[in-house]
């Protein structure tokens, strides 16, 4: 499928340098799908206590995001890393800006005493492998000493960003550090929201995806056969999977929070949708044509123009359809990517 499909115009005064606060009042686009044709509402995140039923599952993915962006020196060369893939405990694979000069074998410093890493592997163009002289616990205690909170390009800071995006770009339940992007659709969700979707009977479950720098990445082929996912690890537990499988037989509904829970929960789940134990790594694709085997709605920001994210939803409501919804939200002033508002997306 030609890749150019799912491409939108999107005014840059539309993108999101900030979130909204309180964090449930963002925008909400509910969008009912039926024969390829959305109805389409306008509500508010704290909404959605009015709008899903007390039977439903909401599903959240509680990775928590680490400091992955660090400034360093090469000699008197300043450095910008964002760790992309954790490969071991001490070596990670980075995107450097201005990469071009490192060499294998560089050494680069930081401001911590006794912190540097070394360039192991380097290629004209992708991820650069460094080996940091630091490894497990004592590595994340250097990074949360001199890293910062990795945010998107889109978003609009100086360099080390903004005190209040420690807690901004990280969601309320985040549990399990690994992430080097935060799942978005999370960010949405206050302690106010969960206890009036308590009181209305909805569940939650957690999983745990920890999103990779692959994330930011933009598709470059023509063509969606040919672009390649990188790898995520990911883990549902043997009592979470059982409670959605029972929940399944119930005729409940399965909302995931977010395109990382939705990825998850389809790659653990077979071809007769019963969700299987996970603990691994997945590099699923989904694209229009794909059959949902697990969840039944979507709850998930809006997505960047041609993004794999945006194929993802077009797979769960249809291309037109989506794109009918996300005209909308540009013409209604919806805010876009990370900071931005929400759609609730369910199909007939």
């Amino acid at each position: 499928m030609k890749t150019d499909i799912f491409t939108f115009d999107l005014p840059e005064s539309h993108i999101a340098n900030a979130p909204a606060n309180p964090r449930d009042s963002s925008k909400l686009l509910h969008i009912r799908v039926c024969d390829n044709q959305p109805t389409l509402t306008d509500l508010t995140v704290a909404d959605l206590d009015k709008i899903l039923r007390p039977t439903d599952v909401l599903v959240f993915n509680d990775t928590k995001v680490i400091p992955a962006r660090l400034y360093g020196k090469r000699g008197e060369a300043n450095i910008e890393i964002t760790l992309f893939k954790q490969l071991n405990l001490s070596d990670w694979e980075t995107l450097i800006k201005n990469s071009r000069r490192l060499k294998q074998g560089d050494i680069i410093t930081f401001l911590a005493d006794d912190f540097n890493a070394t360039v192991m592997h380097k290629m004209d163009t992708g991820p650069v492998v460094l080996h940091f002289n630091k490894s497990g616990a004592d590595l994340m205690t250097a990074l949360h000493e001199v890293g910062t909170m990795p945010l998107p390009p889109y978003i609009k800071r100086l360099r080390g960003g903004k005190e209040s995006d420690k807690a901004d770009y990280q969601t309320i339940y985040a549990c399990h550090e690994g992430a080097v992007a935060a799942p978005t659709a999370g960010l949405h969700f206050t302690p106010q929201l969960f206890d009036r979707l308590d009181k209305k009977g909805v569940s939650r479950e957690f999983i745990t995806l920890h999103v990779g720098g692959g994330t930011f990445l933009p598709v470059k082929v023509d063509d969606t056969d040919d672009h390649k996912m990188h790898a995520e690890f990911g883990v549902i537990t043997p009592d979470v999977a059982e409670r959605l499988n029972q929940a399944k037989r119930e005729g409940r509904r399965i909302i995931s929070v977010g395109t990382t829970s939705l990825r998850l929960l389809e790659s653990a789940a077979d071809e007769k949708g019963i969700l299987h134990p996970f603990a691994g790594e997945t590099s699923i694709f989904i694209t229009p044509g794909y059959r949902f085997k697990f969840i039944d709605v979507m709850f998930t920001n809006f997505h960047l123009s041609g993004s794999t994210l945006f194929m993802l939803v077009c797979a769960f409501a249809g291309i037109e359809a989506m794109k009918t919804a996300y005209a909308y939200a540009i013409q209604h002033n919806y805010r876009f990517f990370s900071y931005g508002d929400a759609c609730l997306i369910e199909r007939a």
